[in-house]
Parts: C-alpha cells; structure tokens; sequence
C-alpha cells in the first residue's frame, strides 16, 4: 500500500514534515480543515471588476457550477453521452447504458473537434481548424440542430463556462490564444495572447477568475475579470513534483492537457509530467498530479530537500516509512483528463500511454504516492506488438450522475469505455477492492486503416518495451508537436554497457559523475517528416525508418533489449505510416503577407543574407544537409558538445515552438538572429528593423 501524508488531516503530521524538509512555515491545518486552509479563506483572490452578468437566479447558477468541457461529457437532462471525435470530425451521442451495438449517431463537424461541454438544452464544441466554437440545441429524443457557430483563434482546443453560462472560455492551442464568447449574443467578448499550447481550463465558482494549463512549461496563466472586456493575465508559478525534484532545480512541464478543482475550490489539481524528476528508471521524469493552494497561489507539496522520509498521516498502527525520491514511478503514464470524484475525495486521471484509469487520494500532498484503485482500460493486447487493440489511449473521463461509474474515451481505438468504479473507498481511504471489467463499445473504426492504424496505436503506446522505456512517442510528442523541452543525449556506462540516452536532467544520469549530456530540443513532427533523409539533429539517420529504430534505443536506460531486427522495423515502418498520413499539421489562416512580412520575405530570399541557400523553400525549407557551424556557448547543466556539425533543420510552423535552436538557447525569434552573428547566414549587415521583419516573416512559414 502506498505510504501517505495527506493534507485534511493530522494537522501537526503536516508541521512536522515541513521541518523535516528543511523548509519554513508549513501546513498549519488542523483535522476538520482541507489543505491547511478553511472553506472560507479558500477562494481565490476577487478580482475587482463588476461580476459577470448573470442570465438566471444566482442560486440557481450557483446549484450548476461550472461546466468544464473534455472529449467526453455526460448529457445535461438525457441519458446519453457526447464525444468530440477529432479524427471522424464528429461529435457522437451514445445512449446510455452502454451496450453493443448502441454506438448512436453522429453530427459531422466544419472541423476536427476537440472538446465538448453540455449544457440545459445546449451543447458547446470547440473546432480546431478552422477555430470555432459551435452550439447546438441538444433536447432528449431530438435530433441536435446547429443555432450559431463563432469564429475564433485557429486551433480552438479546450472549453469552460462560467457558472451563470453567459460566458464560454476557449483555449486555442497553437496560435497560444485564450477567448471569452458571449454565449447569449454568440459575440467574442475578448481575446487575450498566453504562453505556448493553453490547453485545460478550470474556473471558481465565483466565475470571475479561470487557471489555465499549458501543454509545454511548468506555469499556469490565471486570467482574471472575465465579465469584461479588458482581463487581466498573471503567470502562477506551480513547480511540478516538488518531492522528486533534484535539490536546488527547479523542473520543467510538459502534458498540462488538463485541470481540475475541489469542490469547494481551495485545491487546483495539474497533470502532467515532471521533466526530469527522480526516481526508478525515470530517465525522463515522472508523471505527477500538482497541487495549488488557491488562497495562496503556492504549491501544497514542499520542495525536495534531500533523502526525507516522510510519515504516512492515515490509517492505524505503527506510521510506516517513505523514502523520497527513491519510490517507483507514477502509476500512470502521459496524463490525460482529469475529474474530482466528490463522494470519495479522490481523483480520475487517465493515463494515456498505459491505457489506465487511475484513482488517486485528492487530499495527499503527492496523490501521485496515494493510489486508491487502477482501473484497466486496455485489453486485447497484440501478443507481437503489445499494443491494446481496445480501450487504447484513454482521452477524456466523466463520471455518471451518483459517481460509480466513469466513462472514458479511448482516442487509439475509438472504443467507449464504462467503468465500475470501487464502492467501498470511503473518503480517501485505500481500497483492495478488485472492481468489474469495464464495458467497451466501438463507437467507430480507425478511419486510416491498415499499417497507419497500427500506427496511431502504437504512437500512442507506452507499455511496448522494445519501443522506449516506459513513454510513448506522444509523451514527447503531444498532437505530433513538442514538448518544448531540451533534454539531455549523454553517454555513460550501464550494465549493458556504453550507451547513449536521453535524460530529462543531468540529475537522471544513473552513477556518471561528470557526465551531462549535450543539449537535444525536441523536434516537431506533424507536418514535417515528409522527406526522405537524413533525420537527427547531426544527419546520422538515413531515413525515417531508420530515425525510429535509433530512437527506441535512445529512449530508455541502456539500449534496446535482446530481440529480432523483423521486430523493431515492422514498428518502425508502421509508425512511419502513421507520422505522414495520421498527424495533422498545425492550422494555417491563409492570408496575404502584411507589408512587413513582405520585406522580411524578400530579406530571407536575398543572396547576400543566404538564408535561403540553406532553408529552402521548396524543401520544407531545408536543404537537410549537414554543415559545420561555429559551436555555441556552452549551456548551464550540459556538457560542451565536441562539434557545432549540424543538419539544416525545417522551418516550418516556427510561431508555435519557442525555445529556438538545438540547445533551446533563443528564447524567440528576435533574440535568435540578434544573437546570430553570421554563424547561419549574414545577418549582422541587418538592422533592427530588417531583423524584427524578418522574424515576422519566419512565423508565416
């Protein structure tokens, strides 16, 4: 059984691992308080815009709550379900109770949905490309009738609404963009820019404030006064699994698909993964469920202070031990969706790279280390492949009306899943209860087929040890974009031998003192792997096939195991499949170029800067050799690499992918080519304005 502290109750439990941590203050809770605060000082800060207009009583809104939208939502007056199917472009109505064959119907999208959100009498979906939001007049035994459709950012992903449902809160990923729709008039009441791939939204029940989680980095945007026309953004520090991080790091993010809130808002809850965080085997960190105090905007958890023991505050006889870092890993893999399961203070996380269903304590201080119940999605798992041929990569969870059962939707296979939930967990307790195997209806088939739908599975797959060890492609990944992320490619010596892995941190090179590790940003790949060869940041992968096979022995501890070449290739060639025909491009808005975009155009295209020579436009913008360049200065945490030797990389959807360069060390455009000093190109004979128009110009592309 997993060893816990948890944060309501056993007050001076709490004060005494905060002193054991190193770390001043603490919880000061006492047993009848949640997360050392009451219920009253437990609301995030009021913002000091008037409240935002309400179109029914204010006890009723406040009986609604807000509605977070997902890939999965549960009808509001009907016994049905409703998925935003992104790779059918349909949104589906499934009857309840699930049952074979009752797949229900389908309303065809004007493009690949991404997240659905019921209301009384109305549905709410977001279309990625073109970026909309569409209502729909959604009554039991009728047939859903489209009544507004509102244009927004490219890329619309995730929903919310406030609790008096005026306003529709809307995140566009790519064009890192967060809206506010007037749901009475169907009107943008504003649009405000954020920091890369806004994905999850979580709004108070006061409905002035909302977090929003990002795909890549560790730090929420909380944006506030949403009834008006001007909000307010403030960045909100939240340092992913303080009790794994190395001492005196600070950790990246990546992952934030998803947020969730207490019911009485004082606990904000992140999914994610911990870049770098340690533990067994956690070459590339751990996944994590964060936790904020909303009354203070700080992490609940205390930073890692060194080897700690920590006392587990539940249950009776002796206090058993905990060591910190040294516990496995999480116990799921690529979080996906997330929801608060009120009648047992627990929360839902779906895993997405292990095809789980995992229920974890809502009131630890790690509910990563409070593990309730796992609830096996996947089945009918490829004996060669070990890939899940149903209920693979679980994307989104709802809970049924009394909470014994979550639904879950699994993007991999398109199957429904109905899962009996553990009855007898009461209120944060831990339960051996073994539940039901889940219901699974298909609601539809792959629409690629073939090798490109094993493909898809197997992209999604984290439990294939031949593939990586122990995360998927879309763990690094996500949508075919990055993690925005710069990792570690060190070579140190394992019981295999010498190998070369990728490392979130120099603090997960097992036993290499000394060993760092050169700097490898991740690269994007949807829209971008079309070419033939070479691949790999230095050209040493002829083609894509060949790409792959190398990164299932980067991505991992030492090496490959022991197998037959046939195996990797037939994951490597479907894979390939997959990455050309199965991942879809970030959405372009076509447009004229501006004026100066223009004259950043005719800069790129001038002989006498040479960026064309190399990037070139008829090739994806490369060329795709390989160049020696002058090395760059060596990076804080990595070791200097031997060579400044070079494949031309694409430049293609540049916008969207900050940090820039191999070692993430330009944090944007601008600052690349100020910093350039003829080392690609000659750009030191332009000016400041030249520059910034030819940045301008870099992110049409």
């Amino acid at each position: 059984m997993p060893k816990t502290l948890r944060a309501g109750t056993l007050g001076p439990v709490c004060i005494a691992v905060a002193a054991s941590l190193g770390i001043g203050g603490g919880c000061t809770c006492t047993g009848s308080e949640q997360a050392s605060v009451d219920a009253g000082a437990a609301q995030p800060a009021a913002s000091q815009a008037a409240p935002v207009a309400t179109s029914m009583p204010v006890e009723k809104a406040a009986l609604i709550g807000p509605r977070q939208g997902g890939a999965i939502a549960r009808g509001v007056g009907e016994e049905a379900l409703y998925v935003a199917d992104e790779d059918h472009g349909a949104l589906r109505r499934v009857p309840l109770p699930l049952s074979e064959g009752g797949t229900g119907t389908a309303v065809e999208m004007p493009g690949p949905p991404a997240q659905v959100v019921t209301l009384p009498g109305r549905v709410l979906v977001t279309v990625r490309d073109p970026g909309l939001l569409v209502v729909l007049r959604a009554e039991p035994g009728a047939q859903l009738t489209e009544t507004a459709r509102v244009k927004l950012p490219a890329d619309a992903w995730g929903v919310a609404v406030t609790p008096d449902q005026s306003l529709a809160i809307v995140t566009s990923a790519w064009t890192h963009k967060v809206s506010a729709v007037d749901l009475r008039t169907h009107a943008v009441r504003w649009t405000v820019d954020v920091g890369r791939e806004p994905r999850g939204i979580a709004i108070p029940k006061d409905g002035r404030s909302a977090y929003i989680s990002h795909l890549t980095g560790a730090a929420l945007t909380r944006i506030d006064e949403l009834g008006g026309t001007t909000p307010t953004l403030r960045r909100v520090e939240l340092p992913p699994s303080p009790l794994r991080t190395p001492v005196g790091k600070t950790l990246n993010a990546s992952l934030g698909y998803a947020l969730a809130l207490s019911p009485d808002d004082s606990m904000l809850f992140a999914p994610r993964h911990a870049l770098g965080a340690l533990g067994e085997i956690a070459w590339f960190g751990v996944a994590t469920v964060d936790v904020l105090i909303t009354s203070s905007e700080k992490a609940l958890a205390p930073l890692h202070r060194g080897q700690t023991t920590l006392v587990r505050a539940q249950g009776e006889g002796p206090a058993p031990e905990l060591q910190i870092p040294g516990t496995p890993l999480a116990p799921f893999t690529q979080p996906r969706a997330i929801v608060y399961r009120r009648s047992t203070d627990t929360l839902l996380v779906a895993g997405e790279g292990d095809d789980r269903l995992v229920e974890l304590d809502a009131l630890a201080v790690d509910p990563t280390l409070a593990v309730v119940a796992t609830y096996e999605v996947g089945s009918d798992r490829d004996p060669a492949l070990r890939i899940a041929n149903r209920g693979g990569a679980p994307e989104g969870v709802v809970l049924s009306e009394d909470e014994a059962t979550a639904f879950v939707f699994c993007r991999a296979t398109y199957d429904l899943a109905a899962i009996p939930l553990a009855h007898n967990a009461p209120r944060g307790a831990l339960t051996d209860e073994k539940p039901p195997a889940p219901t699974l209806v298909r609601v539809a088939e792959d629409p690629l087929g073939g090798n490109a739908a094993i493909g898809r599975r197997l992209f999604y797959n984290a439990t294939d040890r031949l593939m990586s060890g122990g995360v998927a492609c879309s763990g690094c990944h996500p949508d075919g974009r990055d993690d925005g992320h710069v990792w570690h490619e060190a070579k140190f010596n394992t019981e295999d031998g010498t190998n070369v892995n990728f490392v979130g941190t120099s603090d997960n090179v097992p036993e290499a003192d000394g060993v760092r590790g050169v700097p490898r940003r991740t690269p994007m790949l949807a829209g971008r792997v079309g070419a033939p060869g070479p691949y790999g940041w230095v050209g040493e992968s002829p083609d894509l096939v060949a790409r792959l096979r190398a990164g299932f022995g980067l991505h991992r501890w030492g090496g490959v195991p022991n197998h037959e070449p046939q195996n990797l290739e037939a994951r490597a060639l479907r894979l390939t499949t997959f990455l050309r025909t199965g991942l879809r491009p970030p959405p372009r808005e076509p447009r004229e170029l501006d004026a100066v975009e223009q004259r950043g155009k005719e800069i790129f295209m001038n002989d006498a800067v040479q960026c064309a020579r190399c990037h070139v436009p008829s090739t994806e913008y490369t060329d795709r050799a390989v160049y020696p360049l002058p090395k760059l200065a060596r990076q804080p945490d990595f070791d200097e690499a031997k060579t400044g030797e070079l494949r031309v990389p694409s430049l293609l959807y540049l916008e969207g992918r900050a940090p820039y360069l191999h070692d993430g060390s330009a944090a944007t455009l601008e600052e690349l080519l100020a910093k350039n000093n003829d080392r690609m190109g000659k750009t030191n004979q332009l000016s400041k304005e030249q520059r910034d128009a030819l940045a301008a110009f870099l992110r049409t592309l």
